[in-house]
């Protein structure tokens, strides 16, 4: 059996989809051990995790909710990853020694892995948990394009200055064995011409169960309204509270209309008896009963949403989000909104469309077959074992 690292950054979203991917290679019996923030990893991977610490400098990627476009990249990469890969690439290569890790998986966002690897001569392959990463987002701005290879041409030259095998800005940001892409064509469209080999793998999904308990009252839920979910994912709760509110009034003059709304900050008080706030929802279970989400467009609850052919009302806040928002628009899955300028109003119009009209529900399942044929879990273990197999060929 081989042995697994797998490094992620401290951001609950870049994690997720590697948990079932864990999941999976320790059930065939391979060796799976995290290099990344131990709390935060094992409140997702469980108690049990073999978690190698892997801490950056005292930033949080929350900072930068403010910022928008160049502003937001600059925030992202100048003042959050570039400085957290320094910080931990010599912490990532330590593990992968003390675990003897035939391979690494990286997320896209943690590049102290590929720093350990082409340091020490050790393979990795580079986890795409967005869409949004799959393609060159600074194609139309060159000088953006160059100001960010200028930036990894610098972490390389620090951090690896003499590597074992050829570190590159390019393959810092995507591997050139194998890029896990946890999406398919359907939503993200083709994988570029030139790009790094591709494995279209869909959402990596945990069994149910396999979260921490939860005690959502299902009892609420009325089978004969449609059930409307409200998320903005982990990290956008200092910026969410305007939105949210909008949502509450929104969705409580919908007749037949439920909605449970994720509300991690406490923001919202006086809701109508059709609306449910909670800390946090059990997604997975809950999307089985939902006719629509209403979301920040993040890639993980996009792919949730539309593996289980539920439409989508997508308001992008930063990031990846406009890219990820503007797939489902073209995929004809939802319909997009202005986080900053959305109103109670244009929130319930866009949720009674989405209802009202069968070609959105049509347009999701079309995606939710493609990403539930991907394979998962199981498909991404499959293509790690195979690179695996082929390194070990090699060498």
């Amino acid at each position: 059996m081989s042995s697994f690292l797998l490094v992620v950054p401290p951001l609950v979203g870049h994690i997720t989809p590697l948990v079932a991917v864990a999941d999976e290679l320790a059930a065939r019996g391979h060796r799976v051990a995290w290099s990344g923030e131990p709390s935060l990893v094992r409140a997702l991977a469980g108690p049990e995790a073999e978690v190698h610490p892997a801490l950056g400098p005292p930033l949080g990627a929350d900072q930068g909710l403010g910022l928008r476009g160049y502003a937001a990249a600059r925030f992202l990469w100048e003042d959050f990853l570039v400085p957290l890969a320094e910080a931990t690439h010599e912490s990532v290569a330590d593990a992968a020694k003390r675990v003897d890790a035939d391979l690494l998986v990286c997320d896209m966002q943690a590049l102290a892995g590929p720093l350990a690897g082409a340091r020490l001569g050790i393979p990795w392959v580079t986890s795409a948990s967005t869409s949004g990463s799959l393609r060159d987002p600074f194609t139309a701005t060159p000088q953006v394009r160059r100001w960010l290879d200028d930036l990894f041409a610098g972490l390389i030259a620090r951090c690896c200055p003499r590597p074992a095998v050829a570190l590159t800005p390019a393959t810092l940001e995507r591997s050139p064995l194998l890029v896990l892409a946890f999406t398919t064509e359907a939503l993200a469209g083709p994988a570029e011409p030139s790009g790094a080999p591709t494995a279209w793998v869909g959402p990596a999904l945990r069994q149910p169960g396999a979260g921490p308990d939860d005690q959502f009252p299902w009892a609420w839920l009325d089978p004969a309204a449609a059930l409307v979910v409200v998320s903005l994912g982990t990290v956008n709760a200092p910026v969410g509270a305007r939105f949210l509110r909008a949502c509450v009034d929104a969705l409580g003059q919908l007749r037949g209309a439920q909605a449970a709304i994720a509300d991690p900050s406490g923001a919202l008080t006086a809701v109508p008896d059709n609306v449910l706030v909670r800390p946090r929802l059990p997604m997975l279970p809950l999307l089985s009963h939902a006719a629509a989400v209403v979301c920040h467009a993040g890639h993980n609850t996009v792919c949730e949403a539309l593996a289980h052919d539920v439409p989508l009302v997508v308001a992008p806040i930063r990031d990846d989000q406009p890219i990820v928002a503007q797939q489902v628009v073209d995929a004809g899955a939802g319909i997009r909104l202005h986080f900053g300028r959305a109103t109670a109003d244009l929130v319930a119009a866009a949720v009674v469309d989405v209802l009202g009209r069968a070609r959105y529900r049509k347009a999701a399942e079309a995606v939710g077959a493609s990403l539930r044929t991907a394979g998962g879990a199981g498909a991404a273990a499959d293509h790690v074992e195979a690179v695996v197999r082929e390194a070990g060929r090699r060498r």
